[in-house]
């Protein structure tokens, strides 16, 4: 029997007691495991697989618990044979005749939207296989306080916690969590909101969506920045919005009366996404009053909130609004784990209930066990103490980044004063499309600007660097090597 597992000591994220439990029910359900006869003894099973017996002793407990086996006085385990003829009754399925292949729906013409004909960037999930991964939105693994982490999980799996958790809160979010975002992080962007006006979201994107079904439909317009987060204009088209097609420059988004036309805008002011351009305080000053002229909402997107390398950052544009005009989002994904999706909402206190009302219709909440941990991660310092150890580790990585970019392609850039990547232009008749797919053979992952443009016409020769999930070893010859990719291209010209 011990030839049925096959157990990873060194890399698995499992435990030995899992991978063996993972293993068993395999055997069982795939009904590699006679009826009549028992399963190995504990002792004799961990002394096979070299494991300790009380190992294979949890496991069988487990398993007899769960049904799949039964015990037997003095003669052991067995699989239990009305369990299994259970589960194999329901996974029957009969074959479908022609006639009945003939009748099937046609799917694709029943949908009234169907989001995958939109274009979304390549974000390649097996980016750690690779030596130069200059993506963006993920985090070098060496930088996450594990230890702390772990310490925050053992507390929200305590009695009173799951207690607390486990129960249905129908569409309310962790106090806890409230209370840390509206004290401790809303503040430090110069923004004050009652607990009443926050909401939790699955990740920023989740937020987007809700703002998107509450405030639009055909009859609107929802400006975004060109290039920018594209994401936002194709939720927006799926509420039937026109989408408006707005210019940046080095100062973010223009204010001009190309916005007169808008119901709504989705903005980046800290950090354009992608151009990384912080927006000056006299024009977010300019935005609100047009906003206030104009009669339109603005959609504040923080997404690198907390990154930043100067010592008097410009305050959020959700600070300065005395009109309620601007709804707030933030993110905890980039500075904790991206797989988290942990994000929230800030605005009038009737527009947060309407969005909590339209959550609970699709979700309910959040996670509250999710919730909670991050909720301890904040209260308990740790998120302030990896907030410093990630600015420190960026504005590294960003300066060697900027050395490198200066010794192989000079003038391409513009340094950021904080955030996580750079974006950079190349010579007028470089493809960056083809260029990252040049690069991508040679170990080099980057991201081509196409990515984020939205109208047709705009030009093709920029990538965005990302170096947030590079080791700081490795931009230096990462950069070398794209460089002699992007002269390569324009010998080919």
């Amino acid at each position: 029997m011990s030839a049925l597992f096959h157990l990873d000591r060194d890399n698995s994220a499992a435990t030995l007691q899992q991978q063996i439990r993972e293993q068993l029910v395999t055997a069982i359900l795939g009904g590699y495991l006679p009826l009549d006869e028992p399963l190995p003894s504990s002792r004799g099973l961990a002394k096979s697989l070299n494991v300790a017996r009380n190992t294979i002793v949890l496991v069988y407990d487990e398993l007899a618990a769960d049904g799949y086996l039964i015990s037997k006085e003095r003669s052991g385990y067995y699989v239990d044979p009305d369990f299994l003829a259970k589960k194999l009754a329901g996974s029957e399925r009969s074959e479908p005749t022609s006639d009945e292949a003939v009748d099937k729906v046609d799917w694709y013409s029943r949908l009234k939207v169907q989001p995958c004909t939109q274009k979304n960037p390549s974000l390649a999930h097996s980016w750690q296989s690779y030596p130069f991964p200059f993506v963006y939105g993920q985090l070098d693994s060496k930088l996450f306080p594990i230890d702390n982490w772990r310490k925050c999980w053992r507390d929200a799996v305590s009695v009173q916690a799951i207690r607390d958790w486990t129960s249905d809160r129908y569409d309310s979010d962790d106090p806890l969590l409230i209370e840390q975002i509206q004290k401790r992080i809303l503040p430090n962007r110069g923004i004050q909101a009652d607990p009443e006006e926050i909401l939790i979201t699955v990740g920023s994107q989740q937020a987007i969506y809700l703002l998107a079904q509450l405030l639009l439909d055909k009859t609107s317009c929802f400006g975004i920045e060109d290039p920018g987060y594209v994401s936002a204009a194709h939720i927006a088209s799926v509420f039937g919005a026109k989408v408006a097609s707005l210019e940046v420059d080095e100062q973010g988004l223009m204010v001009d009366d190309r916005l007169n036309c808008c119901d709504a805008l989705y903005i980046t002011p800290s950090y354009q996404c992608p151009t990384t351009v912080t927006m000056p305080l006299e024009r977010r000053r300019a935005l609100l009053n047009k906003a206030k002229e104009e009669d339109f909402i603005v959609i504040e997107d923080d997404y690198e909130m907390e990154m930043n390398y100067d010592t008097n950052p410009t305050p959020a544009l959700k600070s300065l609004d005395s009109h309620d005009r601007v709804l707030y989002i933030g993110s905890l994904s980039k500075t904790l784990a991206p797989g988290l999706r942990m994000g929230f909402l800030v605005g009038p206190r009737a527009l947060i209930q309407e969005a909590r009302n339209l959550r609970q219709l699709m979700v309910r909440h959040p996670p509250l066990n999710n919730q909670r941990a991050v909720a301890l991660f904040l209260a308990q310092g740790y998120h302030d103490a990896l907030l410093r150890k990630l600015a420190r580790a960026f504005q590294q990585r960003s300066e060697i980044m900027a050395a490198a970019l200066d010794t192989y392609l000079p003038d391409s850039y513009t340094q950021p004063s904080g955030g996580s990547s750079f974006w950079c232009e190349l010579p007028p008749h470089i493809d960056a499309a083809e260029l990252k797919r040049q690069a991508t053979k040679d170990g080099l992952l980057i991201i081509s600007g196409d990515s984020y443009h939205f109208a047709a016409n705009l030009p093709k020769n920029y990538i965005k660097l990302g170096f947030s999930a590079i080791t700081p070893e490795a931009i230096e010859p990462g950069i070398r090597k794209l460089a002699r990719h992007i002269h390569s291209l324009e010998e080919s010209k």
